[in-house]
């Protein structure tokens, strides 16, 4: 069951990974409006370097994967991203590390890791306008469907459409991390891309374990 469960996370983040590839200039046009339009080339750089680097890295399980990943994406991914992608994967690989076969609870507990670590990396906190304000409320609606019997597909699914609802939500808000901080209330005219960037990867992601 550990080997299946490996390579479902290596097909997520895989995935997580083509995502960021794929939607380089989406991901720059939406940081265009309040930042400085280079969120979607540093993605794309850091995870592309990362799907270059795929068969040299070295892990045992799926803490280990997340955490090779994160040694990648600090140094490849530019500007504050690094850091913030980083230790978002380091932080939920560490609290994975050693579970050869994580439940459902134990990737709920991983992403709840990973944006505790994002808030102490950036100083950012809910509400901030940032990717946390989507990736906070996917992973609730996550462990709630969890817990309310779904099947890890249905799980993932509703924590997409809440990632999605989200980061649209983002719209209006005023930006008080990141570069789009910098623009003051002309913040508030559009969405945020690192959001809109979570949305897309769990929508992806979901699609993609759908298949399965």
């Amino acid at each position: 069951m550990g080997d299946a469960t490996l390579k479902d996370a290596e097909r997520i983040v895989r995935t997580i990974a083509q995502t960021a590839v794929d939607n380089e200039a989406y991901f720059s046009d939406l940081d265009a409006a309040a930042g400085d339009a280079d969120f979607g080339h540093s993605l794309s750089t850091g995870f592309g370097r990362l799907l270059e680097q795929w068969d040299d890295l070295s892990y045992e399980d799926v803490g280990g994967l997340l955490k090779a990943a994160a040694i990648v994406l600090s140094k490849a991914v530019g500007g504050v991203s690094g850091p913030i992608w980083g230790t978002g994967f380091l932080r939920a690989g560490v609290a994975l590390s050693g579970n050869e076969d994580p439940s459902g609870e134990d990737v709920v507990a991983a992403l709840r890791a990973a944006a505790e670590g994002i808030m102490q990396r950036g100083q950012a906190e809910l509400g901030d306008k940032t990717l946390l304000d989507a990736l906070v409320p996917a992973t609730d609606t996550l462990e709630s469907s969890l817990q309310a019997g779904g099947s890890p597909q249905e799980a993932v699914a509703a924590a997409a459409a809440t990632a999605r609802t989200s980061a649209e939500g983002t719209l209006g808000m005023l930006a008080r991390r990141g570069r789009a901080s910098y623009t003051g209330e002309r913040s508030r005219e559009s969405v945020d891309a690192g959001a809109i960037a979570i949305a897309v990867m769990f929508e992806n992601v979901s699609a993609e374990i759908g298949e399965a």
